[in-house]
């Protein structure tokens, strides 16, 4: 039997320490033999004690194959004009500044007989996540681009770099660093005057932490973790306003009880009170119904800021000016109210009660961050999600009321789409069961869900919660906001940044 003769790794990732000058000195030495070699010890020394945990190695069965080392600036110090020297101080880190904005990258090597393990990317990801518990705004760098030198007499610096960036010539190091998630601010002359090999030129280089927060108030800032609420309710003839607000009220009351911040009701959730107008035709009907509205809509926000939570008021129909239209109302916990009006009303709505169409999208500020309403049939159109994430949404939601599972159905794939698309959380809600009597309202099917993206920090089927199928209950789930922050940066795939903005774009009329 013959022996397996391949190499036995044993990797390790640490942070560097002063005993370990030694071998960083002959790593050094062996890699940057043409510029210089290693750093002095004093350098070394200064570099370990201002920031141990900027400077990192990996070593391989005990041996140290790899390092990078990096500071803290206040960057506004310096500029996107400065020299290596300058900036890290002769070597010495002397302007590390723990409460400044910017990690910047110092040095970053690995041994030749190494470079097939792509340990280089391994030490920056360590330093990008040290940016993400450190809180630091980005990562910046001065990048060499040695292959400079084999093209210098046919191509300025900015055009090689362009044809790097276009995979047209491939640089050592620079091409690593775009493909790190890096880009290019500018180019720097002058910063390194000893590589000749990139003719003392070099690529200032930003990587920027998506995660970052900014301080602030720690009372009443933005939240990270919403909890959402959904009622399905029961669909069931009701004989006055006060009835129909002591049963919203009993749903208010228990989602509120689990602290939730957001409650969903279902499209035309004053429904109920259809059976008041049983003797009018249908046309009539939803008109005198649309009188209620005013009263509903001021008893849920009298309950919205009782009970500490923002509303989502279904839709309920507004009569005014003799035009009929279905709107949303966004009760906030604070006493403040708006309107979304619905876009696109149905060919039912039209032709049974002739429900007029809204002209506008509107994005909401809550105090839990930026959301959007979609009544019913306007999830089923793609731009209004789209334009809605662009203005900075990222809760949708969507109160809705359909008959038949396939209308449903419609609804419910549609708002799935919509969050894999845009990389946001959506709430469907409706109503179940039957009002008998009022015509065009006399059947329901709903099932409530909870969407998410489609990616590995989401559950496998991107749905975060979903209700029994035509039963009255609540549905509550947790959405987080910072998921969201890192699937648009570094998801599988990014829907939102890898739009063919040169090719195409969506505006609004």
């Amino acid at each position: 039997m013959k022996k397996d003769k391949a190499k036995k790794h044993k990797l390790l990732l640490r942070n560097l320490t002063l005993d370990d000058y030694g071998q960083v000195a002959d790593l050094m030495n062996h890699v940057y033999g043409n510029l210089g070699g290693a750093w002095s010890k004093e350098q070394y020394t200064s570099q370990v004690t201002r920031f141990p945990q900027g400077q990192i190695g990996i070593e391989d069965n005990g041996v140290l194959v790899a390092a990078s080392f990096s500071m803290i600036v206040d960057y506004a110090r310096f500029g996107d004009t400065h020299t290596y020297a300058q900036i890290t101080g002769e070597g010495h880190l002397t302007h590390h500044d723990p409460n400044g904005d910017t990690l910047y990258g110092v040095d970053i090597f690995v041994h030749p007989k190494h470079r097939g393990l792509r340990l280089g990317r391994r030490l920056y990801d360590a330093r990008k996540e040290l940016c993400r518990n450190l809180n630091i705004r980005r990562f910046i760098a001065g990048g060499r681009i040695p292959g400079y030198a084999k093209h210098a007499e046919s191509l300025t610096p900015v055009q090689y770099i362009e044809q790097v960036k276009s995979r047209e010539l491939f640089d050592p190091v620079l091409s690593f660093q775009l493909a790190n998630g890096f880009h290019v601010r500018k180019v720097l002359t002058g910063y390194l005057p000893v590589d000749a090999e990139s003719h003392g030129y070099a690529t200032l280089l930003e990587w920027v932490n998506l995660d970052y927060v900014e301080h602030g108030p720690s009372l009443g800032g933005p939240k990270n973790v919403i909890r959402l609420g959904v009622v399905q309710w029961q669909m069931r003839t009701l004989g006055s306003v006060p009835e129909l607000l002591q049963h919203a009220e009993f749903f208010i009351d228990a989602v509120a009880g689990y602290n939730a911040d957001f409650v969903l009701f279902p499209e035309y959730m004053s429904a109920p009170l259809m059976g008041l107008f049983n003797d009018k035709r249908p046309a009539d009907a939803i008109r005198a119904l649309a009188g209620f509205s005013k009263e509903i809509r001021n008893g849920l926000l009298n309950m919205a800021m009782s009970y500490n939570i923002n509303i989502v008021a279904g839709s309920l129909p507004e009569y005014s000016a003799h035009e009929l239209y279905n709107v949303s109302w966004l009760l906030r916990r604070d006493g403040t109210f708006e309107a979304q009006y619905k876009i696109h009303v149905t060919p039912d709505e039209v032709s049974c009660w002739g429900v007029k169409g809204g002209d506008a999208l509107k994005v909401f500020d809550t105090d839990c961050g930026k959301i959007a309403v979609l009544i019913c049939y306007d999830s089923e159109f793609p731009e209004l999600a789209r334009l809605a994430t662009i203005q900075g949404a990222q809760i949708l939601f969507v109160p809705f009321w359909t008959d038949t599972k396939n209308a449903y159905q419609r609804v419910r794939y549609c708002s799935h789409a919509r969050a894999i698309e845009n990389e946001c959380f959506v709430a469907i809600g409706g109503s179940v069961g039957n009002l008998p009597h009022a015509e065009n309202m006399d059947i329901q099917y709903s099932q409530a869900a909870i969407f998410s993206p489609s990616d590995f920090s989401f559950p496998h089927d991107a749905i975060l919660a979903e209700a029994t199928p035509n039963t009255e209950m609540t549905l509550l789930a947790d959405v987080n906001l910072e998921l969201l922050r890192q699937v648009r940066s570094r998801g599988a795939s990014c829907n939102l940044a890898n739009r063919r903005l040169d090719l195409y774009r969506l505006d609004w009329h």
